[in-house]
């Protein structure tokens, strides 16, 4: 026989003293209503409730479903819910062990239950995205005829690590990490609930708000974590777990950082300013201690674009091509390994040469603007397209620079309030001492007074 995602005898075990498993399982949830999280994939009618035969059955059947998200945001936990929930016949595969010669006895066990008494099978697959293609065609058939209904999980992108005929034949439902509002709740209901820790201790905010940014949106991690400090805690007679017993439990120090108060921009602050100071070991440090607080990594990638072009610019026309490779990439991967990532741009935005001038030149262009000093565009700069607009003398007399050898033509561009003004001034830091070289050489041939 199949196993079952949870055998009779783990279960019959963990009734008859359930300290024998860890507290993430003994807090998963029951049923689909005790999910913290996802709410968005547990609405009336939606593909899992359909699933645990909520919804009539009808012409339409379940089908099969794809789970992609991050660690610990609740695939296997809905996979565990669906096996408690349903009256089907529920088998669990794990890629990592399983073959194409597992899948086919499945497939056959599902053809036999459903023929021979009606038995409906749903399979669970974690960790799809390692089978390889040949494995994923084996299952198209059960699926494809519903002899099994599937539920697969993944952390991978599913457009890159499953194949397109498993997509199109199932319905892919995107896991979000959950918020810190999820995390606490789940951990008041372990500290409370029955299968938990029964109201044994307490647990103060500092606490909870470390135990917070311990999880990083994790919640098999932050109940991990909660359970080891637990037991540090009630051997050591305390009525409530304090930050002490936390931080000498999971050996990771709480960080002063207040994600909506002045250390989040202080911090922010002193990074960039590390950054643009060249300190690169100072800039590491405080990237660090907001990986460490658990800061949003999208909100410090955005900082490092802004860098880019604020602090280094032209002297270095890579660091924002850099810096805009890292944020994707942030996006794509979060933490942890986005820590690598945010590393890598950090240190080259602190060791690249520095230029503002690009900050400066559309300042003091702005200012211009503001200040009134704009003017009509000169009449052969105008568009000259439209029926009529000859008659006006648009773009009469102007001279298009491709025409020419040096590909320059000596004519006015910008309005007459502002014909000799000045505002991009380069340096002579890394690469911008050719732009400066290009803009000293291009203004001459232009015919620019100099100021």
């Amino acid at each position: 026989m199949e196993p079952d995602l949870f055998t009779a005898a783990a279960e019959e075990r963990q009734e008859k003293d359930p300290a024998a498993s860890p507290l993430a399982v003994r807090m998963r949830p029951r049923t689909l209503d005790e999910v913290m999280g996802q709410q968005h994939l547990l609405k009336p009618g939606s593909p899992l409730r359909r699933l645990v035969g909520e919804s009539g059955g009808g012409p339409a059947g379940p089908s099969s479903v794809i789970l992609w998200g991050p660690p610990g945001t609740g695939k296997t936990t809905l996979a565990y819910v669906v096996s408690k929930a349903t009256d089907k016949r529920f088998v669990e595969l794990s890629a990592i062990t399983a073959g194409v010669k597992e899948v086919r006895a499945v497939i056959e066990g599902a053809r036999r239950a459903t023929g021979g008494y009606g038995k409906e099978t749903v399979l669970f697959l974690d960790e799809i995205h390692r089978f390889s293609k040949a494995q994923q065609d084996s299952l198209l058939p059960a699926v494809e005829n519903r002899w099994v209904t599937l539920i697969a999980a993944t952390t991978e992108n599913p457009y890159f690590s499953i194949i397109s005929p498993l997509l199109s034949r199932s319905l892919l439902l995107t896991l979000e990490p959950l918020t810190d509002d999820d995390i606490r709740g789940l951990l008041r209901r372990a500290l409370s609930d029955e299968r938990g820790l029964k109201g044994a201790l307490g647990l103060p905010e500092d606490t909870e708000e470390h135990l917070l940014r311990i999880a990083g949106g994790d919640a098999r991690r932050a109940l991990t974590a909660l359970e080891a400090a637990a037991g540090a805690a009630l051997d050591q007679g305390e009525s409530e777990i304090s930050l002490q017993t936390l931080e000498q439990t999971v050996d990771r120090a709480a960080v002063t950082y207040d994600r909506d108060g002045d250390q989040h921009y202080d911090v922010a602050s002193a990074l960039i300013k590390s950054i643009r100071g060249s300190d690169v070991d100072a800039a590491l440090h405080y990237l660090a201690r907001m990986i460490e607080a658990g800061e949003d990594p999208r909100f410090i990638a955005r900082r490092l674009m802004i860098s880019a072009s604020e602090d280094i610019g032209l002297a270095d026309p890579q660091a924002l091509p850099l810096a805009v490779a890292a944020a994707q990439a942030v996006a794509m991967i979060g933490f942890p390994e986005a820590a690598l990532t945010l590393s890598h741009a950090t240190i080259a935005l602190a060791l690249a040469p520095k230029s503002n001038a690009a900050t400066t030149a559309i300042g003091a262009a702005m200012e211009d603007v503001r200040k009134g000093h704009a003017g009509p565009v000169p009449a052969h700069l105008r568009d000259g397209h439209y029926k009529g607009a000859a008659k006006l003398g648009h773009a009469q007399g102007y001279v298009y620079p491709h025409d020419l050898a040096e590909g320059i033509a000596e004519q006015q561009y910008a309005p007459d309030a502002l014909r000799d003004r000045e505002y991009y001034t380069p340096t002579r830091h890394g690469a911008e001492a050719r732009y400066a070289d290009a803009v000293e050489w291009t203004r001459n041939r232009l015919g620019r007074k100099r100021s």
